[in-house]
């Protein structure tokens, strides 16, 4: 098996640069790094940027366009993302982001194809420091030895590959479709419990089950000062709601005594509801915290409510808090959204068997999802595993 530079079998070159007052909304489709990636995926992409058939006629006799059998790469953030050009293709790309290379030689397309998505390909980029490459430029891509094997031996990887991953592709289907499908068991229990309410349930505001309901407070201005930072205070922010299941057991920031002087440290089982950004998303602290106004703390009254069950009321609710939030240039909710929004309570013991039931439910639903990520990510390790024995002579 012999070793040539990718250069001697493909001219690499990028595009002319087409500026952006170009663009149409109609015409011959210009692509991105991210439709080039989503072509290299699935072999189809919905397209929303274009350029005029003149400006194409004009590129074309100018520099050339990609012809069937070249192969378009990503080169720019996430690397190596490669689609063969089809016969009828027909499409301009942005310079930098995509780089192209034309066929040069009689080596097979889809055999190159499959190498550039093999750890053999990336691991020559990440020479020296370790560092990722996250940039492909000409000269390096000019430059990666590819293993050339005969003809013959190309068509037999080439069809090995194809057949494997047409399998890998059944069984992501299947292992994607009984992740949502976990997902789906807990939110169809979910829904079902609050909308067969019993008789002696009634529908309240949060603040009416509240002992404290408000805003979070970040007062001090300009929010990112350095001095509100780093000390002891977890500090919850947007993300950190929406990141969390039920619980929130992780912060990504800290205050300082500065940052708590200025804010406000809510207890732990505090309810929080974020207003803007990722609106309505819910979570209950784990430890004592603060977080900014985009968020409102819920305190829950004992007598009144049971934390974990306010939390699976308002997950329930949650596609109507984000309906409400609509309407403007960012969605977004605020305090007087919950004014007149009711909720439905039963009494306290009532709403502690109900935790218990969602509770098991949920355990179970993230079992079986954790079971199912798992072997999506076994199915990707099987992939990398096969490109790796292809171009290294072990197939």
């Amino acid at each position: 098996m012999s070793h040539v530079k990718l250069g001697d079998l493909f001219r690499v070159g990028s595009s002319k640069r087409v500026l952006q007052s170009q663009w149409t909304t109609e015409g011959i489709p210009f692509y991105r790094g991210r439709e080039i990636t989503k072509l290299s995926e699935s072999g189809f992409v919905e397209n929303d940027l274009f350029i005029t058939e003149e400006l194409f006629k004009d590129l074309s006799q100018r520099s050339g366009v990609p012809q069937a059998g070249d192969l378009m790469i990503t080169a720019i953030g996430t690397i190596g993302n490669s689609y063969i050009v089809c016969p009828d293709d027909r499409f301009y790309f942005k310079d930098a982001s995509v780089l192209w290379l034309a066929r040069n030689s009689d080596v097979s397309s889809e055999y190159i194809n499959h190498w550039l998505k093999s750890p053999l390909f990336l691991d020559q980029l990440d020479r020296g420091n370790g560092a990722t490459v996250d940039t492909l430029t000409i000269q390096k891509l000019q430059g990666v030895l590819v293993h050339v094997p005969s003809a013959s031996e190309q068509r037999r990887i080439v069809t090995l590959l194809d057949e494997a991953f047409a399998d890998i592709a059944t069984a992501k289907a299947n292992a994607e479709k009984n992740l949502q499908n976990a997902r789906k068991l807990f939110e169809s229990h979910l829904q079902a419990i609050f909308s067969t309410r019993g008789a002696n349930w009634e529908d309240k505001t949060l603040e009416q089950i509240s002992t404290t309901f408000g805003r979070g407070k970040s007062r001090h201005r300009p929010r990112n000062d350095p001095s509100l930072y780093g000390g002891k205070y977890p500090f919850i922010q947007t993300g950190d709601v929406r990141n969390a299941e039920h619980i929130i057991t992780e912060f990504s920031q800290t205050y300082s005594e500065a940052g708590l002087a200025q804010s406000k440290l809510w207890p732990k089982g505090t309810i929080c509801i974020t207003i803007a950004a990722n609106i309505a998303e819910t979570g209950i602290l784990g430890f004592d915290a603060c977080f900014p106004d985009s968020v409102i703390g819920v305190v829950p009254n004992p007598n009144e409510a049971e934390v974990g069950y306010v939390e699976y009321v308002l997950q329930s609710f949650k596609a109507r808090l984000q309906a409400l939030g609509q309407g403007s240039a960012q969605a977004n909710i605020n305090m007087g959204t919950f004014e007149n929004e009711r909720f439905p309570f039963p009494k306290v013991e009532e709403q502690r068997r109900i935790v218990t039931k969602l509770d098991a439910l949920s355990e179970e639903s993230q079992r079986l999802e954790s079971i199912y990520r798992q072997k999506l990510t076994a199915l990707d390790d099987l992939k990398k595993s096969l490109l790796h024995q292809a171009f290294s002579g072990l197939l």
